[in-house]
């Protein structure tokens, strides 16, 4: 029975996405699950359908080009959406490698845990870093969580998952387009998900590579994402009006600002590679205080398609 469908946005990374669809072409395990993988090109100038076209007879599965040209990661995610009517739907961004049994262990995860969306882990790589950044960058864009398989309290991001359609991605848009810019689409639509009591699960087995290409593998990148990370939890809670969280948040980053920061200043004093997770930290705190419209970093959509152009005038 096809029930799954695998959704890959991408905004001109014509070689991580080469990477990311081969990757997906050798899965084992999943026989006929498969309907399809669905490739959005966020780029208005569709610049990804040649290679997509490219690529197409070697897919084991049909293989569906969509043209979304509004850029915005939220935007992108929901133009997938409507191109399959899959009752499961798997996560993968054009940055990842799937391992070969990645399918097999997230429909397997769902099916034993129940879950309406589960998540594996990531191992990140960092290539273009510099030496004493990379393994603080590879943990960065890796992820972690439990040794097995089973449901987990904390929901991670879209790249690498699986969501049961009808209870996780309800109606034609899930995805909150107003996160185009700045991101934070999936922490806005698994909040809503707890809300109306559903679970989460985790495949221990699910493993991706991740990439980080060379603009995103230095500091000041990394730093502007940990402080929007920060910003989630205060975001989170604002939306849902719950003030008093709001405040403790803000409480908590101020904390973590203070101390995180003292430690991050004596680090950096005596030149310690460890210093740039205590940046991390740092930021994510000072996220947690500036969680207001206005403060929050861009790094999708029409930003990220300036940023392209500008590098390649």
């Amino acid at each position: 029975m096809a029930d799954v469908a695998i959704i890959v946005p991408t905004l001109r990374r014509p070689e991580g996405l080469e990477r990311a669809l081969r990757s997906l072409f050798v899965q084992t395990g999943v026989g006929d699950r498969v309907s399809g993988i669905v490739v959005v090109d966020n780029d208005p100038a569709g610049s990804a359908a040649a290679g997509v076209d490219a690529l197409r007879n070697l897919a084991p599965w049909p293989l569906v080009y969509v043209h979304a040209p509004r850029p915005g990661v939220a935007t992108a995610r929901n133009a997938g959406l409507a191109a399959s009517t899959a009752p499961l739907i798997a996560f993968l961004d054009d940055d990842e490698a799937a391992s070969p049994g990645w399918l097999a262990a997230l429909l397997k995860a769902q099916e034993s845990t129940g879950a309406d969306a589960v998540f594996g882990p990531i191992t990140g790589r960092a290539p273009d870093a510099s030496a004493w950044l990379e393994p603080y960058l590879e943990r960065f864009f890796g992820r972690e969580g439990p040794a097995r398989t089973g449901l987990i309290e904390t929901p991670f991001g879209c790249g690498n998952s699986l969501m049961v359609r009808a209870t996780a991605l309800p109606g034609s848009a899930p995805f909150d387009t107003a996160s185009d810019q700045a991101g934070g689409e999936d922490d806005a639509l698994f909040a809503a998900l707890r809300a109306r009591g559903g679970r989460f699960g985790w495949a221990a087995d699910a493993w991706v590579e991740e990439f980080a290409p060379a603009h995103r593998a230095t500091l000041g990148y990394a730093l502007a994402r940990a402080f929007a990370y920060g910003q989630g939890p205060s975001q989170t809670a604002a939306a849902a009006s719950d003030w008093p969280a709001v405040l403790r948040w803000m409480v908590i980053g101020a904390g973590q600002t203070v101390v995180w920061g003292a430690a991050a200043a004596a680090l950096t004093l005596v030149g310690s590679p460890k210093r740039a997770e205590l940046y991390d930290r740092t930021a994510r705190g000072v996220g947690k205080l500036f969680w207001m419209k206005g403060f929050e970093p861009h790094f999708y959509g029409a930003r990220e398609v300036a940023r392209l152009d500008a590098a390649n005038a």
